[in-house]
């Protein structure tokens, strides 16, 4: 069989601390060494090849999909709602690169989504339907997975916490969407637990929120600490040295921390969203508000049957979510394509 060429066109990993580079990455490296009998990949190459795939909707991407031949594949990675509480631009600005992501969008052949629930809003947008495939995020057990009892401790040791702390991490960009703010009220309701929260500011200064959010983060409650900007490789100690993930996101596609973290077996408490229902399998726990997560954290930190059970629960997410079952996805779509007329 002959080998589908492919050009991945992204700057996905050129801004550290999104999940949109990590995923890039984990499907980089998924085509690569696992279906590497299937596909040659190429990245950010000009010349011709069966299949072009955009991961980022930059000016120079549009150019490559609009003008060189080849099936075109974008992946979305996010949509105009999710824009909101994530950058700060004036009104006129920031319609005009609304209308820009689905213009980008327009120009695929396929477009794949990695969360089901965001076809209606993308068919809205005037997205053709026919067009839209979903094939969900994934990671690497070799990358992220779960350490022993003496791993952890030392972890811990490293970060200046103990092994009797009770640790809440949240992860991701520090931006207004991803409810950083209700992260640190619910700290300091709660005294007795240790907060961490790892991400910075990818974007600078157009980040929505900035001035808020970075008087907090240069000045936290004495149980939080913001750790920045984190190297992926260094990710999976942070999880393991954690008792419980904490996304009071208001708003996402599918958090790759979340994938992350249930690698490495850590309870997950989210806010109440619709689009966790269809690709967490009601394995996690949730609150609407403030009080509802300090409810859940209180639970999880004193009740041991159901932090057993919630261990449990993100193991089953886990499993569910392996490579194998990915690159399957992955080759019959590729495959597909290349057979359309």
């Amino acid at each position: 069989m002959k080998k589908i060429s492919i050009n991945m066109l992204s700057s996905a990993d050129k801004v550290k601390g999104q999940g949109v580079g990590s995923a890039y990455l984990e499907l980089i490296k998924l085509l690569r060494e696992d279906g590497k009998e299937y596909f040659d990949i190429y990245i950010n190459k000009g010349s011709k090849y069966d299949i072009l795939h955009a991961h980022t909707i930059d000016p120079i991407n549009y150019i490559k999909l609009k003008f060189t031949k080849g099936k075109k594949v974008i992946y979305v990675h996010f949509l105009p709602t999710t824009l909101d509480g994530s950058i700060k631009l004036p009104k006129l600005f920031f319609n005009i690169f609304k209308w820009y992501v689905i213009k980008f969008y327009k120009l695929a052949d396929k477009l794949v989504v990695v969360n089901p629930i965001f076809i209606k809003e993308m068919i809205e947008n005037g997205l053709d339907k026919d067009k839209i495939v979903y094939i969900p995020n994934f990671v690497s057990k070799e990358e992220f997975y779960s350490l022993d009892n003496k791993e952890k401790i030392n972890i811990r040791k490293k970060y200046g916490y103990t092994e009797k702390d009770f640790i809440v991490m949240g992860a991701g960009q520090v931006q207004t969407r991803k409810g950083v703010m209700d992260f640190v009220e619910v700290a300091k309701k709660m005294p007795d637990i240790k907060f961490i929260w790892a991400g910075g500011f990818s974007f600078g200064a157009i980040t929505d929120g900035h001035e808020e959010l970075k008087k907090v983060m240069d000045n936290p409650p004495e149980n939080v600490n913001f750790l920045g900007i984190v190297e992926r490789k260094n990710m999976n100690e942070l999880y393991n040295m954690s008792n419980v993930l904490f996304v009071p996101s208001y708003n996402e596609l599918f958090p790759m921390t979340i994938l992350e973290s249930t690698n490495c077996h850590v309870p997950l408490l989210l806010r109440n969203l619709d689009l966790y229902e269809d690709i967490l399998f009601k394995k996690y726990l949730k609150g609407n508000n403030n009080n509802d997560f300090i409810k859940e954290l209180t639970k999880l930190k004193n009740d041991k049957k159901i932090y057993k059970e919630q261990i449990k629960n993100s193991k089953y997410i886990s499993d569910f979510y392996t490579k194998d079952h990915v690159l399957e996805m992955w080759i019959d779509f590729y495959t597909s394509i290349i057979k359309e007329d």
